[in-house]
């Protein structure tokens, strides 16, 4: 990173710090982006080239969480045997939301009590998930020999040549991940003394692969095809109904 991005990123947080501690202090609605600017001693303008609204602020840290671990999978070899993936990927958000306490609490806080930060921080849950299904699709598409190297029999789990089986599973298993993060960060925020997040997700992870979790019977095969695009329908606008989406 050069010295003009490092001194971008700099801006950029001391924007987002001075920003929830306004928020703290005086509330989401009560502070005003011209505040927010004067405490980070920058313009209304430059603070708007960095985050467009105030809602942006808040979410600064957790799109930063998401959008690592993502880009970080993105980065592996396509050998990488994709259980051992999607564990970094959880594990990988969660180390980082565990090193600013504070942030993620005031984060729960206010998309609790503020409607719009609640519906952005949905849409950027939905992103990651949207984001992870697609590289689950390009690692689970790839090759005979590339998937042998990577250990994933599509047999096995079920996933034959159609596309649409292809992104069907690659959708569960997003959301799968997406929903091991949400039950930690949740418990993590509820219990912060006695929980250990990286200790309460491979637990979680375990008891899905041994079958302790119970889950819906399939009952007997229905047929018709899968549907399309199953992560951006458009029946829920894209969006998660979670309360806080994390």
């Amino acid at each position: 990173m050069g010295l003009r991005e490092l001194k971008r990123e700099r801006t950029r947080r001391l924007i987002a710090d001075k920003a929830f501690e306004l928020f703290t202090d005086h509330g989401f609605g009560r502070t005003t982006v011209e505040q927010i600017a004067a405490a980070a001693e920058v313009g209304p303008s430059t603070l708007y080239r960095y985050f467009p609204t105030k809602e942006t602020l808040v979410l600064e840290f957790v799109e930063d969480c998401l959008m690592d671990a993502v880009g970080w999978f993105r980065g592996q070899p396509v050998v990488i045997a994709l259980p051992d993936g999607l564990q970094s990927v959880i594990e990988r958000v969660l180390e980082r939301l565990e090193s600013n306490p504070q942030r993620v609490r005031a984060v729960f806080d206010l998309a609790g009590q503020t409607a719009s930060v609640s519906a952005h921080l949905n849409e950027l849950i939905w992103r990651f998930r949207n984001d992870l299904t697609d590289e689950l699709v390009r690692r689970l598409s790839g090759p005979p020999r590339q998937r042998a190297e990577a250990g994933l029999d599509r047999q096995r789990v079920g996933i034959g040549p159609d596309p649409q089986q292809v992104e069907f599973t690659a959708a569960l298993s997003a959301g799968i991940a997406m929903n091991i993060i949400e039950t930690v960060v949740r418990i993590w925020v509820e219990n912060p003394d006695d929980t250990e997040v990286k200790v309460l997700a491979r637990r979680a992870m375990s008891l899905l692969r041994s079958g302790g979790i119970p889950l819906p019977a399939a009952g007997p095969q229905l047929p018709g095809p899968l549907p399309s695009s199953p992560a951006r329908s458009d029946a829920d606008g894209g969006r998660n109904n979670s309360p806080y989406g994390l």
